[in-house]
């Protein structure tokens, strides 16, 4: 296709201010929040020293069954010191796809090396599994992994293509807290593993990031990486090009509070997407997300394709909403058609991926949404169908 024109919206759809104003997510801060970083405060220690963030690491890497929890600034940074821990050295390539946000292709082009992508399966919208092994050469050092919107991936055949190539795993979980493949948490399943915390995540910290991992050595390294690469001997002393990525008390002392309630989370966003199902499933040219039974989906973002078979096209759909006060999201723009990265892959073949991209909606998601809500836009959805 590579038609970009034909693929991404030509604007953001104005909200019609008049109308009950529905964000895509809104975070749910009504716990400890308050507590903790009225504490944090109180006790001065406001940078990354308190003790609020080894608190927070500890009881996150717990929820997600891992050794090790490193907290940082972002999940791009998280991404970032992944690869950096592994040794990534410029001229080598990395695998990932091309249907994600763009941090996952920065922070391989931000260690000097070369992303490689690969389409999305159309049934998963992950990476499409099968085309990996033919994209993999001498240069090849790591498969990135995205649990999409909420998603896990086929961690099974990945894993064992990257231990038939000796390949590190890593997996951006950045959406996808508390997912499971075949019971097992995302976050525990590859070499490592890098969670986003920004305001619109599952559990937020306004900004911020982890690092996971049960891999004692990268787990020392990454921790003095994100920190300068200070030695822990000297100070003033560095062994390392490291990196100022550390996350401070009160970003932590959110994320803490925050995780006392992650369950509860989770459950309201599953919830919300079986009240969505039963709403929109039978409307013709509304293609509903996966959901299998072997992975736990979290629907980070309730997340639908509106086909050809639909009466208007999603660009249209999405104006119509935000003319009643609904805020939406398109799906990511593939990587192969971002400006930075276009002149170098307009000539693969993505077409999955420049599909979910075309067709591709995010619906209002977040902790605050109420069950009102998502009749009134199922109810808008199912107006304009007919």
């Amino acid at each position: 296709m590579n038609d970009i024109k034909n693929i991404l919206p030509d604007f953001e759809p104005p909200l019609n201010k008049n109308r009950s104003y529905i964000p895509v997510c809104e975070p749910d801060l009504e716990g400890n929040e308050l507590k903790y970083i009225t504490d944090c405060v109180k006790s001065t220690w406001i940078s990354s020293l308190g003790l609020y963030v080894n608190k927070f690491e500890k009881s996150f890497s717990s929820f997600c069954n891992v050794k090790f929890g490193i907290a940082c600034t972002s999940g791009t940074s998280a991404l970032h010191l992944a690869l950096a821990a592994i040794g990534l050295r410029p001229g080598e390539e990395v695998i990932l796809p091309t249907f994600t946000m763009i941090a996952t292709a920065n922070a391989v082009t931000y260690a000097g090396a070369t992303p490689v992508f690969i389409d999305a399966n159309p049934n998963t919208w992950n990476i499409d599994v099968d085309k990996i092994e033919e994209k993999i050469n001498n240069k090849t050092r790591a498969i990135i992994v995205v649990h999409t919107y909420g998603y896990p991936a086929d961690m099974d055949k990945v894993i064992a293509i990257a231990k038939k190539h000796r390949l590190f795993v890593i997996e951006d979980a950045a959406e996808a807290h508390g997912a499971e493949y075949k019971g097992k948490k995302v976050g525990s399943l590859g070499d490592i593993a890098c969670f986003s915390f920004y305001g619109n995540k599952i559990i937020t910290t306004g900004e911020g990031g982890m690092l996971l991992t049960n891999n004692e050595k990268i787990a020392r390294i990454v921790r003095i990486l994100c920190d300068h690469g200070f030695s822990k001997k000297r100070h003033f002393w560095h062994q390392y090009i490291g990196f100022n990525y550390r996350m401070t008390n009160l970003q932590a002392a959110i994320g803490l509070a925050q995780v006392e309630r992650v369950d509860k989370f989770i459950k309201n966003r599953i919830e919300h997407a079986q009240l969505y199902k039963f709403f929109l499933e039978k409307i013709k040219g509304i293609i509903l997300p996966p959901d299998t039974r072997d992975r736990k989906n979290v629907f980070w973002m309730y997340s639908i394709l509106i086909s050809d078979d639909f009466k208007i096209n999603r660009n249209q759909l999405r104006i119509q909403l935000a003319s009643e006060g609904i805020e939406t999201r398109t799906f990511f723009i593939p990587m192969h058609l971002q400006p930075v990265y276009y002149k170098k892959y307009y000539l693969g073949k993505f077409p999955v991926s420049e599909d979910l991209c075309r067709k591709g909606v995010c619906l209002p998601s977040g902790a605050m949404l109420k069950k009102n809500h998502i009749k009134l836009i199922a109810s808008l959805i199912k107006n304009i169908s007919t």
